[in-house]
């Protein structure tokens, strides 16, 4: 069906315009210093996700005092009205209600809207004290079974505020043809403040307290352009590591020590922020205190399921792979059937997921990178530069990637196995992380490839703002690299394209026919008005299970 369009002053009602704002570093705009009481009272924007046939979440937060601000535990419990209409003027509204908040959730507002129809683009807004938030826009999905022509989606990941502007959200939400964006992780980063950042985090120190996440979400939603596409189409999220702390598995993290507490409390402080902050369903409901199961499907009609991972929450510590440890061992630990990425419970949730036949196309959701990656036979120093990028760390060219699919290959054995017995086809991960594009087959025997099959493709999107090697080289852009990415490409025959530079985002645009990816990067990220180009476009045929390159965007 047709995307209606929002009218030019419900757009500018979002606090961004269409030729796009200055970011700023505070948990309020300018704009809403500017705009009056109803950009204090609903700074942080409106936003929706989750899209079900009759049903979507949508969100917003409220500061009904001065002194209730994100994490001050502070603040009067409230009722905040809520709207669902089929017109951005509200004169068909389908839908209403109220739901109370307080301090107890940060004053934030999350519902679960259902008794919609199928396919069908709708409007929302709040309500409190007389004072109406902006206008969102969003949409359900179509009926389970239904004949849906098409799938186009936003792909995005690692949004480090300190590394940049938020550009690549703007180009986004300036786009009228996207169903839903996804976001696959790293929404946010838990770091302190760096003086010679961009624009610098608040709250400075690194994050680590209940009211500590709950600032730093704060921060990201007051961004301008993150906030204009949030009003814009509905999100569908995952969470990688820095959500909580870099590195993390199901016990630790890197980036965290005994003086900073227990993990497992920390980490569940964040997963509250997570659930109070982001327009999702985690453990199938919009309540909160039921728990933190974030995997879950998506189904858009009988043209694709997104099976959304968490390959954080349950998996075994990372091997180590810095000495003493020889590069046998290493792979050994690796290799390992004991050690898991998923879990149990979610290996068997994945594995049924795309042997299900209610959608053609098995979207998958991942934030790790799965396809295979050998160093061997590069350069030293190209090596220690892909490890600064990627999070890679060989040994002597070893082959594998201890805190992606590389590090846990019994899983991705498993997982590959099971969808060659089953004869799955047009199977497609798609992926972050790793700051960096890359568009991969994924072969069932890598040694023997491109004999031997596949178990599907891979779409990487690179970075919204997060380093890649031409900012932590300085060199320009488009230049050192291309050597870098042609070598590594030679080793790995199944990838087929590299980007270790640019910033930006992907579309995704599905069909019955094909799967395709189109790569767009920003030209500066430390412009929040720079501009925006197409960088490469690839796709999967159906039933190929393969990547091809394409002459250029879908338009």
């Amino acid at each position: 069906m047709s995307t209606p369009a929002l009218p030019r002053r419900t757009v500018l009602a979002t606090g961004a315009t269409a030729a796009g704002v200055s970011a700023v570093g505070l948990p309020t705009t300018a704009a809403a210093r500017r705009g009056g009481r109803r950009d204090r009272v609903f700074a942080h924007g409106v936003a929706s996700g989750d899209p079900l046939p009759d049903a979507v979440l949508i969100w917003t937060r409220v500061t009904p005092t001065a002194q209730a601000t994100p994490g001050s535990g502070r603040g009067p419990r409230i009722e905040v009205g809520w709207e669902v209409a089929t017109d951005p003027r509200f004169r068909d509204v389908v839908r209403s209600g109220t739901f109370a908040t307080g301090r107890g959730r940060d004053h934030t507002v999350k519902v679960d809207v259902t008794g919609l129809d199928p396919d069908t683009w709708y409007f929302y807004r709040f309500t409190w004290d007389g004072v109406r938030s902006p206008v969102g826009r969003t949409r359900t999905a179509p009926a389970d079974g239904a004949a849906a022509e098409r799938l186009r989606v936003g792909v995005v990941s690692c949004s480090h505020w300190e590394a940049g502007h938020f550009a690549a959200y703007r180009h986004l939400a300036d786009r009228d043809d996207l169903d839903a964006v996804l976001h696959l992780g790293d929404y946010l980063y838990e770091y302190g403040a760096d003086e010679s950042a961009v624009r610098q985090h608040h709250p400075a120190h690194e994050i680590v307290s209940l009211g500590d996440y709950r600032q730093r979400h704060a921060l990201h939603k007051s961004d301008p352009h993150l906030a204009a596409l949030h009003a814009r189409v509905p999100f569908v999220v995952t969470w990688d590591d820095h959500e909580v702390t870099n590195d993390s598995w199901k016990d630790g993290a890197e980036n965290h020590d005994e003086g900073e507490g227990g993990y497992r409390r920390r980490r569940a402080r964040a997963h509250r922020a997570y659930d109070e902050w982001m327009p999702v369903r985690m453990n199938g409901t919009a309540d909160l205190r039921d728990g933190s199961r974030l995997f879950r499907r998506l189904r858009w009609g009988a043209l694709a399921e997104i099976s959304m991972l968490d390959l954080r929450t349950y998996r075994d510590k990372m091997v180590e792979t810095a000495a003493p440890f020889p590069a046998p061992q290493v792979q050994a630990e690796a290799d390992d059937p004991d050690r898991t990425i998923t879990g149990v419970q979610q290996m068997a949730w994945l594995k049924d997921s795309v042997v299900r036949d209610s959608a053609q196309w098995k979207l998958i959701g991942n934030s790790v990178m799965i396809a295979p990656l050998s160093m061997a036979q590069l350069p030293e120093d190209t090596v220690r530069l892909i490890d600064q990028v990627t999070g890679e760390h060989p040994s002597d060219g070893a082959p594998f990637n201890t805190d992606q699919w590389d590090g846990y290959t019994a899983d991705r054995r498993e997982l590959f196995a099971h969808i060659a017995d089953h004869e799955v086809t047009d199977t497609v991960f798609l992926t972050g992380d790793i700051h960096s594009g890359w568009a991969s087959d994924l072969p069932l025997d890598p040694g023997a490839y491109p004999l031997g099959g596949t178990a599907g493709v891979e779409f990487v999107c690179t970075s919204v703002t997060s380093d890649n090697i031409d900012d932590i080289t300085g060199a320009p852009p488009r230049t050192a690299t291309r050597a870098i990415e042609a070598g590594l490409m030679a080793n790995n025959r199944h990838i087929k394209y590299v980007n270790f530079d640019d910033h930006g985002y992907s579309v995704l645009d599905v069909t019955p026919e094909r799967a395709q990816m189109d790569y767009f990067v920003v030209e500066d990220k430390t412009d929040p008005d720079t501009g925006v180009h197409h960088d490469a476009s690839w796709f999967t045929a159906a039933g190929s299970g393969v990547v091809t390159s394409a002459e250029g965007p879908v338009t």
